[in-house]
């Protein structure tokens, strides 16, 4: 089976750790077991949670605990519905795993997480792309997407809210995509890592699993909860789908570390405390980045309403990559080219770091930019 480069990975593989000022990540900023274990009230008596533990292989699907617990994220949904993976990639790549086959017909948004794409074409699938468009407000066109769906569709991914748009779909708006994914009898994956950073009110925007009855909704530890060194997520789904979806999985995963689903389930026992603080930390620093590309005549952009990146238009005569190698090699700031996102003409940020970090990039930036004119 041969598969296409991942171009955001290897991008982040090969600069990541040569930056100064990194915008390019994509979790809000990661907290310590230290912070972890402040808010759940546990620095005294973690240890004696962990030491009776015996490293044994962890409950299969995951452990009661956290099932549970993931399962109150969502409005209808229960233990059964619920099975633990290896990050959200891990559960993407097994939903596509168990659906796709060849010949398939696969509707993915564009820009999107490159697994949405790359992988069912790997399988066989013939993928067609519902690109974003900024005249849109990078919103999916439903016209389009009505005009694309055909009696064979398998599958319809969505990603919500978007990376690397910030973009985010409301209920009405996935409601009518559901009824369009009905009438041809699709499945609908949506890639939810970032669900819970909306920019207004709770956070938490309506899930497709509790939407529609074909509803998949991946999500993980990694973004809205800043635990990404769990390397954890989960599948909600109906109940037959997370029974086909176990049959591949015990081929490559068989369970997740006991440690990072204990760890795992006090974090969503507490997210009260984390969201506050990742909301505070992800509403500021928008505030920075929407008053920076105000004053910047050369950069535009349409405002995320959710997530932690933002796509920038930047008025340089070069490709995005040369832009953004030519940035990291001048002044140490490390965003993430257009192109490796398949979306040329745009650079992603990454704006849920650390505040004064994107606060010293961006002047660097706009230094730069002045530079180069």
């Amino acid at each position: 089976m041969k598969i296409k480069e991942f171009g955001v990975e290897i991008w982040m593989n090969a600069y990541e750790t040569k930056c100064k000022y990194n915008l390019a990540e994509t979790c809000v900023e990661s907290i310590t077991l230290d912070q972890l274990l402040e808010f759940a009230g546990k620095k005294d008596t973690i240890l004696a949670e962990l030491l009776p533990m015996k490293m044994t292989y962890g409950a299969i699907e995951g452990s009661d605990r956290l099932r549970s617990v993931v399962a109150s994220l969502y409005d209808q949904q229960a233990n059964e519905n619920v099975i633990i993976t290896h990050g959200a990639i891990g559960a993407n790549a097994l939903v596509h795993e168990t659906l796709v086959e060849p010949g398939d017909h696969v509707i993915s948004v564009g820009p999107t997480y490159q697994q949405h794409y790359s992988i069912p074409e790997s399988y066989g699938a013939d993928v067609s792309i519902l690109r974003l468009r900024e005249e849109n407000a990078f919103l999916p066109d439903l016209a389009e997407l009505r005009a694309m769906v055909r009696q064979d569709t398998k599958l319809i991914a969505l990603n919500n809210p978007n990376n690397p748009t910030g973009s985010l779909m409301d209920r009405e708006l996935l409601e009518q995509i559901v009824e369009i994914a009905r009438s041809v009898d699709a499945w609908i994956l949506c890639d939810e890592v970032y669900r819970g950073t909306d920019q207004v009110g709770s956070g938490f925007t309506v899930s497709i699993a509790d939407l529609y009855e074909k509803g998949i909704s991946t999500a993980s530890m990694s973004k809205t909860y800043s635990l990404a060194g769990l390397r954890l997520g989960w599948i909600v789904a109906p109940v037959e789908l997370i029974h086909a979806v176990s049959i591949h999985r015990d081929y490559n995963t068989i369970s997740v570390g006991m440690l990072d689903d204990h760890f795992a389930a006090i974090a969503l026992e507490n997210r009260d405390k984390i969201l506050a603080r990742n909301h505070a930390l992800t509403r500021t620093n928008l505030a920075i980045l929407d008053a920076w590309v105000a004053a910047e005549p050369k950069v535009s952009y349409v405002k995320p309403k959710a997530g932690t990146t933002a796509l920038l238009k930047i008025d340089a005569d070069m490709s995005s990559r040369d832009f953004c190698v030519r940035l990291l090699d001048a002044k140490g700031v490390m965003f993430t080219p257009g192109s490796a996102l398949d979306i040329e003409g745009y650079v992603r940020i990454g704006y849920a770091n650390n505040t004064e970090v994107l606060q010293e990039g961006l002047k660097k930036v706009s230094e730069f930019l002045r530079e180069i004119r």
